[in-house]
């Protein structure tokens, strides 16, 4: 299958790694950059899903690799393979994360250090690794890009993974300035809600219902809308971005729902000041 978006071979000649690449937005991305030509590395802690994903691709496009980005010899281990195999990196997409719904005061601290350890440790292991044992030596710098949440002012049920992905924001803004002398530039994915496997079946039935309706555009986002957003910052179009945190959520980080809101439209469905402007 070719991309819908980008022309064939833009990324040629490109090493690639996702990490959580088994499933949901980080399968779709690292099928858009291997349809595109990248050579790509995923990795994950069950090796079932990433060989599925691997075998949506194009022959020989992906290589699959058990790894917990929770533990530092494991992730060490992940990226010297990675280098043995395709002799360089070019891009990482930090992917790997997760989170569950709950209550802040029933929030435990062993709940609360495993969610902050996958999510912000997990990156900082990946991005560390990757920038040590070749970005910076290289001397060829790279491009990282971190999954992150929208809405950025928090989820509610989620205090743990709000926290996280705050830190993970700010930590890309930091790298980028740091590692700029090494031609490393970071940018952050915030993703709102997306039409995923993961949401549809591990969250709430009334969640899964509604979800939908709290952002402005009325639907979910579709994963290869997400991975269009990865290969364009993989590609040489995404060579100026650094530091960014570019939020992809239909809206929802700016308002939660429809608009206009239900029961402030007037019969036409116009919001009541342009249903009050006199007409021409």
């Amino acid at each position: 299958m070719r991309s819908e978006l980008f022309r064939e071979g833009l990324l040629e000649g490109k090493v690639a790694i996702v990490t959580g690449g088994g499933s949901g937005l980080g399968r779709a991305a690292a099928l858009e950059l291997a349809r595109l030509g990248a050579r790509v590395a995923i990795c994950g802690r069950r090796r079932e899903p990433l060989e599925e994903t691997r075998s949506l691709a194009p022959d020989g496009a992906i290589t699959v690799d058990v790894c917990d980005v929770r533990e530092e010899q494991q992730v060490d281990a992940f990226v010297e393979q990675v280098l043995e195999r395709h002799g360089r990196i070019d891009f990482l997409l930090n992917n790997a994360g997760g989170q569950y719904m709950v209550p802040a005061e029933d929030i435990t601290p062993k709940g609360f250090r495993t969610v902050i350890r996958l999510n912000v440790e997990g990156t900082w292991l990946m991005t560390h690794a990757v920038a040590t044992k070749w970005m910076i030596p290289s001397g060829e710098g790279g491009k990282i890009c971190n999954v992150t949440l929208s809405p950025h002012h928090g989820l509610p049920g989620m205090a743990h993974s709000s926290a996280a992905r705050a830190a993970v924001e700010n930590l890309t803004r930091v790298l980028s300035i740091e590692w700029s002398r090494f031609n490393i530039r970071l940018t952050a994915i915030a993703a709102g809600h997306f039409e995923t496997e993961t949401l549809l079946t591990k969250y709430p039935e009334q969640v899964v219902r509604g979800v939908a309706k709290t952002v402005p555009l009325g639907r979910l986002g579709r994963p290869e809308e997400f991975a269009w957003l990865v290969a364009f910052l993989a590609s040489p179009g995404g060579d100026y971005f650094s530091g960014a945190i570019l939020t992809i959520d239909g809206a929802r980080d700016n308002w939660f729902g429809p608009y206009p809101p239900p029961g402030l439209a007037d019969e036409s469905g116009k919001p009541p000041a342009e249903a009050r402007r006199p007409r021409a």
